[in-house]
């Protein structure tokens, strides 16, 4: 595929038809869709959606997934049915989240979270405590995201750790919290939460299983360094932190094109468009939707470009189209 091509839609963000649509589903529960498929088997889906990068696609799909969920608790209510209906909800929260609409991401962070409560799963609730306290973050409240995030540690830690989901879950809680601390400007608690982090991914796999709630890796406990470092306002040791990752420790190009936006950040921090542009570049080779749907990575493209337009890899961008914010 051509640059241009690659990147002519860069400056757009999801569209607007199909945000309104999730304002409806979530202002009205949506009827059952009748699908026979699965509603396991449409989860499992609509992760795959967001895991490659089809934000648009989760979107359109995602309200049937809502209406199915709430059908599914109205018929039996399980605590099975409830943590599909937390699960769905925490997937929601996620893109939201990524394409910038903080308002409708509580809303479905905040469901989330009670429905995870009624199921009496430990990593449900861990999943809907996360993606909250993400939602939180966004919304200047680190100290109650850092709240929630430690009171779900203390649920998670209670199960005993017993299985490698559970230990997961467990590795991934203080990742999120050290991004919060770094955010707020809590450099000590940031960075003892990251080291704590390594620590508790040491003896996980190199690469999750399929379906894990918590794809926890060393790797990944490695990208979320590279954010702390970078919200602590150290590009220096952010670059450091991401020195060995490869897009290859990452399965999905969700999280691959995560790695050359948070790389492309932290040169961006340290003055050094060259390299960022030639990050941005990789991210949307890999992921689109990495630059396309995330406001503030196409703030970082508009101002590169505008700033360094005779640079090497400014004017790659530029051939390419991703100039707009």
């Amino acid at each position: 595929m051509r640059r241009r091509t690659l990147l002519a839609a860069a400056g757009l963000a999801a569209p607007v038809g199909l945000l309104a649509g999730m304002d409806t589903a979530l202002a009205n529960t949506p009827d059952p869709t009748g699908s026979p498929v699965p509603l396991d088997q449409r989860l499992a889906a609509a992760r795959a959606s967001f895991d490659a990068g089809r934000n648009e696609q989760l979107l359109r799909t995602l309200p049937g997934l809502i209406g199915d969920g709430h059908d599914g608790v109205r018929r039996t209510r399980s605590d099975l049915a409830y943590a599909r209906l937390s699960s769905t909800y925490s997937l929601a929260s996620q893109v939201l989240v990524k394409v910038g609409r903080y308002d409708q991401a509580r809303l479905t962070a905040d469901r989330a979270t009670v429905y995870a409560e009624l199921s009496d799963s430990p990593l449900a609730a861990a999943a809907a405590a996360r993606e909250l306290s993400i939602v939180l973050r966004h919304q200047d409240q680190p100290a109650s995201a850092e709240r929630l995030i430690l009171d779900a540690v203390a649920r998670v830690e209670a199960t005993g750790l017993k299985s490698d989901a559970q230990a997961s879950a467990f590795a991934q809680m203080p990742c999120t919290t050290s991004y919060t601390a770094a955010v707020a400007g809590d450099r000590p608690q940031a960075l003892s939460l990251i080291k704590e982090a390594s620590r508790g991914a040491r003896d996980l796999p190199d690469e999750a299983p399929v379906g894990r709630l918590f794809p926890v890796t060393p790797a990944s406990v490695d990208l979320y360094a590279v954010s702390v470092h970078w919200a602590l306002g150290d590009a220096g040791s952010a670059l450091e932190a991401g020195r060995r990752l490869r897009p290859g420790q990452f399965k999905t190009a969700e999280r691959r094109g995560r790695m050359h936006t948070d790389l492309a950040r932290a040169w961006w921090q340290w003055g050094k468009p060259d390299q960022t542009a030639a990050e941005l570049l990789s991210a949307a080779r890999v992921s689109l939707s990495e630059l396309r749907d995330r406001p503030a990575i196409r703030q970082i493209a508009a101002e590169v470009y505008g700033r360094h337009p005779r640079t090497t890899g400014v004017r790659a961008m530029a051939a390419a189209g991703l100039r707009t914010a």
